[in-house]
């Protein structure tokens, strides 16, 4: 089966269909040839000191309103590692920073040396805006660069940009409003069985990128990573939403749930959906009763075995949707089906007013994709608004999760503007990791984390090159907003978790 953008990201070749032409040339450096960058490479070996250092790609990943969480990485200029990468400087790593540009009088620093940097901020003032320099060596780490996005990676302002290594700057956001409630780990796209990363239409320039030999399989130790930060950040439900393996093989599928079942019960502490890389590769329909009996054996749910369910939680009503439950090699947009179509609405209609959760793999809807968009990425367009028309009548759903894009993005559609569609980017590779929603009775907040193992780290570091080196523009979020968000909602109906068990 072919990977979620490989029917699509041949378009890639027309780089007209990218914003701007200054940054279709940039991002083209990226797509030189080989050679190219090798010459480049010996040119600036010749020029560099052996004590040099580079620190580059750095991001702002999670900000909360008490802490934020920055990673970088060091390498060793002019060398490569076979994918124009620096090879690893393991050296210390140390955040500066204050609440004034020229007092960053604050340090936070790792406790052991690493090229895959990741310093967390603690004990920060909510509504505060800080300023931070990520340092190593002396040397200071430059951000990931975003231009085909006209993103920023590194803040919630431009402070910083034009002077190479900041300080930049952020706000902390204020808490959900009330008392807390319940924490739930979103994650999508595991890909069990998958061994390249980023296979993209054949094209020569965009092969993908494998595991370097002797380690472990990078989509068992993404979601083993993965199952031990959501446990270590408190979540208390995770949800899986669909392609948990990369072609619905059943050893793949029986892997996942060896590891899901590390966080806790199936169908109490996590419940899992399919998507297009569990179901049939073909249009055969003995084949895809198959593949959905195959996924039912590992993750039994929808007592029926339909492969949708509606589960409370203490109040807080989850929804999966089976969103490719159809015949197809999964390239097409994504289906429910007229019967969970049904049950769906009429779900929604019975209790408009129930705090209700929805994932499934595909999103309603696609916006603002460094990609071209074409309809596989997404829901089926009629359904898709059928669904969003239910939410519109439906005042107590909140949260609508989606993978399938492999990106980081918050959208609000004006349809039903009380429901936040969030795509949550890839666990299987850059950048790696869940995203975990903290449910206040007054409101909720939405965090991404990337995987913290150094197994993880690294691969993440590694994995950043799929697509020619363009992956970051996709997949991290072009805003810190897309990944981190704070939204007011009344959820006083949910009860603490404390009190559910």
């Amino acid at each position: 089966m072919r990977c979620c953008f490989s029917a699509h990201l041949p378009a890639l070749a027309a780089l007209s269909a990218f914003p701007g032409p200054c940054e279709v040339l940039r991002s083209g450096a990226r797509l030189a040839p080989a050679l190219l960058r090798s010459a480049s490479a010996a040119v600036q070996r010749a020029r560099s000191h052996p004590d040099d250092l580079s620190a580059v790609n750095l991001e702002l990943v999670t900000l909360t309103e008490d802490r934020a969480v920055i990673t970088w990485y060091t390498g060793i200029p002019g060398t490569n590692d076979g994918l124009g990468h620096p090879l690893p400087a393991i050296t210390e790593g140390e955040v500066v920073y204050g609440t004034h540009p020229s007092r960053l009088n604050r340090t936070a620093s790792e406790g052991r040396p690493t090229a895959y940097h990741q310093v967390e901020l603690t004990d920060l003032e909510p509504g505060q805006t800080y300023y931070y320099q990520a340092r190593s060596r002396g040397v200071a780490a430059t951000p990931t660069p975003l231009h085909l996005v006209r993103g920023n990676a590194v803040g919630t302002s431009t402070f910083g940009f034009g002077h190479s290594g900041g300080p930049y700057s952020f706000t902390t956001p204020q808490p959900p409003p009330g008392r807390h409630l319940l924490s739930v780990a979103l994650c999508n796209d595991l890909h069990l069985g998958e061994t390249t990363a980023g296979l993209v239409g054949g094209l020569p320039l965009l092969r993908g990128v494998v595991q370097q030999p002797g380690r472990a399989p990078y989509p068992e130790l993404m979601s083993r990573a993965l199952v031990e930060e959501a446990r270590r950040r408190g979540a208390d439900v995770l949800l899986a939403g669909g392609d948990i393996s990369a072609g619905g093989a059943a050893q793949d599928l029986g892997e996942a749930r060896r590891i899901l079942d590390g966080f806790g019960a199936h169908g109490q502490d996590y419940f899992v959906v399919r998507g297009n890389h569990d179901r049939s590769r073909n249009d055969d329909n003995a084949n895809a009763n198959a593949f959905q009996a195959t996924f039912q054996t590992a993750f039994p749910g929808g007592g029926d075995g339909s492969g949708f369910f509606a589960h409370d939680l203490g109040g807080l009503r989850i929804i999966g949707l089976d969103t490719y439950a159809k015949t197809g090699n999964g390239a097409d947009a994504g289906g429910l089906g007229p019967d969970q179509l049904a049950w769906f609405q009429e779900r929604l209609r019975k209790q408009p007013d129930q705090p209700t959760l929805v994932f499934g793999h595909h999103p309603l809807t696609v916006r603002d994709s460094v990609f071209p968009v074409t309809r596989g990425q997404c829901l089926e367009r009629r359904q898709a608004r059928a669904i969003v028309d239910a939410y519109a009548q439906a005042p107590g759903v909140f949260l609508h999760h989606a993978g399938h894009t492999h990106r980081n993005k918050r959208t609000v559609l004006t349809r039903a503007p009380h429901v936040t569609q969030q795509e949550v980017a890839a666990a299987k590779d850059y950048p790696g990791g869940f995203t975990l929603l903290r449910i206040h009775s007054g409101g909720y907040a939405l965090n991404h984390y990337k995987a913290d193992a150094p197994a993880a780290r690294q691969w993440n570091e590694r994995s950043r090159r799929v697509a020619a080196g363009l992956w970051p523009h996709h997949a991290l979020g072009r805003s810190v907003a897309d990944r981190n968000s704070v939204t007011a909602h009344d959820l006083s109906g949910i009860a603490a978790h404390s009190t559910v068990r």
